[in-house]
């Protein structure tokens, strides 16, 4: 127990007011690093993009993804009779923090003051919280709900990352950044074809050990040609709206998009290449020297983007059409 410390008019129990910001300030970096701990333990792809982002929007997806991390752990890993309280307490104490700016629970905390910042609220949330719940109950989904399922774990996610970018050097005081509808469209389909990826690339687990089946119509056996041919169109085509917005991205945030994409690029490549029994039977991964590699190329062609248009006086778009 800390010791009770007289505060600035001497009453007992509380802290001088120098001192409670500096403790509120420490519980802040605590938050950070909890959630920058989670992605170094879970994603490499997305680790690495974040690490071409200025250090406040990278903490701040850093807190996006932890939470959404989190959320996923409950009802995949965890699982079981006691997941959806488990899932309802973690979007009441979401919901808390929110509104009170705090929590107990490091990951909400740091989540909470990345969204009070950056404007990221229920609009967001809730439909992400509705499609965790739905993985506790839905095991095959047809074509409604295999959208709305997808708009919720995944192109609000885009959202949240899109109002980060957006505000990552917004002045206190500032009215938050919202973006155009072509930014948002990006974003979301972003947020798609990262989440069909994955689909793809878990098909088997997700059918063998969770007992799940996202992409309508498709067996517990595996995607048909066809089938597979059609779903990578699909993905084809959200690559493409995406990366059709990111001219709209501030600068850094398109670097590390873009970087994104191109890592994406490679694992759609791959899964194009891929039998469809192969898929179901392994998961299709892009190897760390690969990863570098395509990053490297990635970045060297931004940076000769921005160079041409210093040399021609030209400037593609970079602020989202915020508002």
């Amino acid at each position: 127990m800390t010791a009770l410390r007289p505060g600035p008019a001497g009453r007992t129990g509380s802290a001088p007011d120098g001192v409670r910001a500096a403790s509120a300030a420490l519980y802040d970096r605590t938050a950070a690093r909890a959630s920058r701990a989670v992605l170094a333990g879970y994603s490499t792809s997305f680790g690495l993009g974040t690490r071409l982002l200025g250090p406040r929007a990278r903490r701040d997806i850093e807190a996006v993804y932890a939470l959404v991390r989190i959320a996923d752990e409950v009802v995949d890993t965890r699982g079981g009779d006691d997941a959806s309280a488990l899932l309802d307490e973690l979007e009441a104490q979401t919901a808390r923090a929110l509104a009170s700016g705090w929590s107990t629970n490091l990951v909400v905390h740091a989540f909470a003051r990345t969204a009070r910042r950056t404007g990221i609220g229920p609009a967001e949330v809730d439909p992400f919280f509705a499609s965790m719940r739905a993985d506790l109950t839905v095991t095959v989904h047809d074509r409604e709900s295999y959208l709305r399922y997808v708009y919720g774990s995944a192109e609000v996610v885009g959202l949240m990352c899109l109002q980060v970018f957006l505000n990552a050097d917004r002045r206190p005081g500032e009215p938050v950044r919202r973006p155009d509808a072509a930014t948002v469209d990006g974003a979301r389909a972003l947020g798609a074809a990262f989440q069909k990826i994955n689909f793809l690339r878990d098909l088997g687990a997700d059918a063998g050990e969770l007992g799940r089946c996202y992409f309508p119509g498709v067996a517990p056996t595996g995607p048909t040609d066809a089938q597979l041919r059609a779903i990578l169109d699909e993905i084809g085509e959200d690559l493409a709206r995406a990366r059709a917005a990111l001219p709209r991205l501030p600068r850094r945030a398109r670097t590390a998009v873009a970087a994104t994409l191109a890592l994406y690029d490679r694992l759609l490549a791959d899964l194009a290449a891929t039998p469809p029994a192969e898929v179901l039977a392994t998961r299709v991964r892009v190897s760390t020297p690969r990863k570098v590699v395509v990053l490297a190329r990635t970045v060297g062609g931004q940076a000769a983007d921005a160079v041409r248009e210093r040399v021609t006086g030209t400037r593609t778009t970079d602020d989202g059409g915020a508002a």
